[in-house]
């Protein structure tokens, strides 16, 4: 249906992964994930792998297709439906993939990047720690330089693939000048799984299960200096930069929730109550249309967002962290519809709406809450509108009695708008 916004080869690409959708991932496979009998789905990341569907974005030399982003979104909608954990070792290469594909070496990437899309490798990012959260340059892990390799101490959770991924990219702190810049504090390493990186617990969790969600322990572990991906203490750089991935997959995954409303639309057209089909309702009717209305809006926001990124369009980040924003609260409303619609029925695990419903959740916490995205997207305008070389129309010129506009300020108010514009 929203083919016309694909070139031919993105066609393609979706329709290949719906096929996989369709064909390769049993019921049965997602069971075993939700009652925690896989802890990871490495015969997933293996089956991707063999149809070439790991690296979409990346060159071909290391064995990625050298597609676009809007690509990526398509083909990432599709795997959606099979739920977060799914989806999120769908999109890992693409997220730890960024990272050694813009700043890493020629040699991290032979041993590392290509290894990774062929699927042989496995890998986790790990940001968030104990006292962290979205106070991710608030970092306490440290890794301290002694010669040629670092000494690596500290603590991650919430690592998706702790149990399960032979290699980590870890920030942590390389800077220890206690007035240092909290942007230039941290630093980004290529962690193997080995001595001293020790699995210490896997969280049960409310939904998203199967994905190896653990928390992960580094005590003196010995990490060469050629695993630093990017400057030494340049980790912000690189997260910045992952932040694009991580927040653009998450919405493009959130999609996928189609899956939640097409079975509660069919359910409610065998449906009967009162002696017709409860579709025929209009408060069942409307909330269709409302979800459908809501997803097809993540969606434009979404795929727009895609090509800003295709085309380095500089408001990127803002449209980014909006896409995000949207559509995971979308998603949210969409899979709540859908059990609303089917009743008590959706509210059991008859049907996989409680379980879709159980994932969902989590869109709109990891890679950055709501709330965080919104601080982005307000900041972001306000250096837009603010910005000395804003040429759009300024509505004030419109008002009544232009000249009256400026005394609505005090003198105190205009000097603080200039002191903050120089």
């Amino acid at each position: 249906m929203y083919d016309f916004m694909l070139t031919p080869e993105e066609q393609a690409l979706k329709k290949q992964t719906r096929d996989f959708v369709r064909n390769e991932i049993t019921g049965d496979f997602l069971r075993k994930m939700d009652k925690d009998e896989i802890t990871y789905p490495r015969e997933f990341v293996e089956k991707l792998a063999a149809i070439n569907l790991r690296g979409i974005r990346f060159p071909k030399k290391y064995g990625g297709l050298e597609m676009s982003w809007v690509a990526e979104v398509a083909a990432s909608e599709e795997i959606g439906c099979l739920g977060m954990a799914l989806g999120c070792a769908f999109v890992m290469p693409s997220i730890v993939g960024e990272a050694l594909n813009v700043f890493g070496t020629e040699e991290q990437k032979e041993n590392y990047l290509k290894p990774y899309i062929a699927g042989k490798l496995v890998a986790a990012e790990a940001l968030t720690e104990p006292r962290g959260g979205s106070d991710f340059f608030g970092a306490m892990t440290r890794a301290e330089l002694k010669g040629d390799h670092f000494i690596l101490n500290g603590q991650k959770r919430f690592v998706v693939g702790a149990e399960g991924a032979d290699f980590f990219l870890v920030y942590c702190r390389t800077n220890f000048e206690p007035d240092s810049n909290k942007y230039n504090r941290l630093s980004l390493l290529i962690v193997d799984k080995g001595p001293g990186v020790e699995t210490e617990y896997l969280y049960g969790l409310l939904g998203c299960r199967g994905g190896g969600t653990g928390r992960l322990v580094f005590r003196d572990v010995k990490v060469p200096k050629e695993n630093l991906v990017g400057e030494l203490h340049g980790g912000a750089i690189c997260f910045h930069q992952m932040m694009i991935p991580e927040r653009l997959t998450s919405a493009a995954g959130c999609l996928g929730t189609w899956g939640a409303l097409d079975l509660a639309v069919r359910y409610s057209n065998r449906r009967r109550a009162f002696g017709k089909e409860i579709r025929k309702y209009q408060a069942v009717n409307f909330m269709v249309a409302d979800s459908i209305t809501q997803l097809d809006a993540a969606r434009a926001l979404t795929f727009m967002a895609a090509r800003a990124v295709d085309e380095n369009y500089p408001n990127v980040r803002r449209l980014v962290s909006e896409a995000k924003r949207f559509a995971t609260e979308a998603a949210w409303e969409v899979v709540n519809n859908s059990m609303q619609i089917m009743g008590g029925i959706g509210y059991t695990d008859v049907y996989p709406i409680e379980r879709a419903l159980r994932d969902v959740r989590l869109s709109m916490i990891w890679t950055g809450t709501s709330q965080i995205m919104n601080l982005l997207i307000q900041h972001e305008y306000y250096n837009q509108v603010l910005d000395s070389g804003y040429d759009r129309r300024k509505m004030e010129e419109d008002a009544m009695n232009p000249d009256e506009t400026e005394r609505c300020f005090t003198d105190e108010d205009m000097m603080r708008v200039h002191e903050n514009k120089k």
